[in-house]
Order: structure tokens, then sequence, then C-alpha cells
């Protein structure tokens, strides 16, 4: 009776394994999702600035679930798109970028790149992401010159170490973005310091949401910083969250709205994943709008 006991057990834990690897790669995978928040950082007096954030689309050809959702968000008419890098999960994917941002184009935007922009993905141990001192390989290269062809023809400001001003939205918004720290490939000298007295609201760009740009960023006095890369856990445990970051930004602020110092920061889930672990759990795919509303 023992041993039938212990049999059925393992047959009941395989079975429900077996279900929760079908759903996280089957259905919440494909669950895109659209987040909204209201982020105050403008005057008291001024109209709603909606900025759309979309990250990590790691595409690949013939993903046109994921291109037809995200050309669909161009009906919510943003004032302003920030794309925070890893765009890419194949050499062949451009063209599935272009169809996806196209109808974005319409609008003003600005990008920064993230490793998965210059390397392919590798196939890795999971388990490698819990160790903080673990190696990054990249993979074979990516065609990253005509990713950025593509965005900045599209009319897009490319924030890879660089700092620009926009209009959106009638307003004057200061932008300044680094290049992926996850790689070291970050400059923040060559864009710091503080932010214009002239400027309507300032946001900070990074694709991996690492701390010493967090800190240069907020110390600098951007009012909103947006990052991506983390997936927001991508295999998280029902009520407790992420297990890991991917980063050493802290596992509460994995992805959503949260505060760092006087500034907000706005890390995104992300859209994709890397073709060789396509699952999410706890944790769909998922672009957000961030409205920009007056302080207090």
């Amino acid at each position: 009776m023992g041993k039938r006991r212990v049999i059925a057990a393992a047959s009941v834990i395989a079975a429900a394994g077996a279900a929760t690897l079908a759903y996280a790669s089957l259905y919440e995978r494909l669950k895109f999702t659209l987040r909204r928040f209201d982020v105050p950082v403008l005057a008291a007096d001024a109209e709603p600035l909606r900025v759309l954030q979309i990250s990590d689309l790691h595409m690949t050809p013939g993903q046109r679930l994921k291109q037809d959702w995200t050309a669909s968000l161009a009906a919510l008419d943003p004032d302003l798109v920030l794309l925070t890098g890893d765009n890419l999960a194949h050499p062949d994917a451009v063209p599935g970028v272009a169809r996806a941002l196209e109808p974005l184009f319409d609008y003003p935007g600005a990008f920064v790149f993230g490793s998965n922009d210059y390397y392919g993905p590798v196939l890795k141990n999971p388990f490698g992401y819990f160790n903080k001192n673990k190696v990054n390989k990249p993979g074979n290269p990516l065609p990253t010159d005509d990713l950025r062809e593509l965005l900045v023809k599209g009319g897009w400001a490319d924030l890879n170490n660089q700092k620009t001003t926009v209009t959106a939205g009638g307003r004057s918004i200061e932008l300044a973005g680094v290049d992926d720290p996850h790689i070291d490939l970050d400059d923040y000298p060559a864009v710091a310091g503080p932010v214009s007295a002239d400027a309507d609201v300032s946001i900070g760009v990074t694709h991996a949401p690492v701390r010493r740009i967090l800190d240069a960023m907020a110390a600098d006095g951007y009012d909103l910083i947006t990052a991506g890369h983390t997936h927001g856990g991508q295999v998280c445990v029902p009520f407790y969250g992420a297990l890991v970051t991917n980063c050493d930004l802290d596992r509460k602020r994995v992805k959503g709205l949260s505060r760092h110092g006087d500034a907000y920061l706005h890390v995104s889930a992300g859209m994709g994943t890397s073709p060789y672990t396509p699952v999410r759990l706890a944790c769909p795919p998922e672009a957000s709008v961030l409205t920009l509303v007056p302080r207090g």
C-alpha cells in the first residue's frame, strides 16, 4: 500500500507539472496584457501625457500574433513611445519587428538596445540566474545596424548613450539613455548632468535596471526612469512573485511602478521570451501605458 501511494503521489505531481508547463508555454506566454499606471510628475496645471513603453519583444520569424498585438497598440494614440531593448531573438527577425512597430512610427519615439539586439540567445541552465557571479556568454551576432536603421528611419531617437529633447503631446520632453549596462555597454558620463529646467518633463531610459544607472539618473533629477530586461521574473510563484531579477535590482521591483530616490521607476515585464525558455508563469507578457499626470 505504501508503494502504491508513493507511485500515485508521483503520478499526481508529474501530471500537475505537465499541466503547469503546458499552461505556461501554450497559454500564458501568449496572453498579451496592457498595463496602465499614473505617474505624478507634471506641473499642477498640465494636461496628462501618455507614454507607451514596449520592451523585450525577443522576436523570431513567424510570431504574427505578437506582431499583430503590438501593432494594435497604435490605436491607443500615445503621445510618446519608448522601446527599451531586446527586440531580436533571431537573425531574420527585423522584418517581424518592422511589422510590429511600423504603425507606431506615426508617433514620436525613442529607443535603447539590449544585449539581444547585438547577440542572439544561447541555451542556458535556468538555475544559472541564481548565480550572482555568472558570466554572460554572447551568442551569434544579430543585424543590429538593420534594426537601428529601421527605428531611426521611423523617426525615433537613438538614446544609446545619447541625450535629446523631443516634442510630444505639445510638451518638451528631455530624454537620456544608455546602451545596455547588462553587458557593460553603458557610458553614463556621455549623458550625465542635471536635467534642463526648460523641459516640461524628463525621462531616463535603460534596458537593464542596474542600480548604478538608476542611481545616476535619479541624482541628475529625472522625473521617470524606464527599463525592461527582467521579464518580471518570467517564471513567478503565485502570491509570492519573482524568484530572480537577472540584475542587482531588488526582487520586489522586478516589474511595475516604484520609487527610486526622488524619481519614479517603471520596469516592464516585456513581451517575449528566449526561444530556449518559451514559458511564462504568473507573469504574462505586457506593454504599459504610463500616463504622466500632475504632481500631488
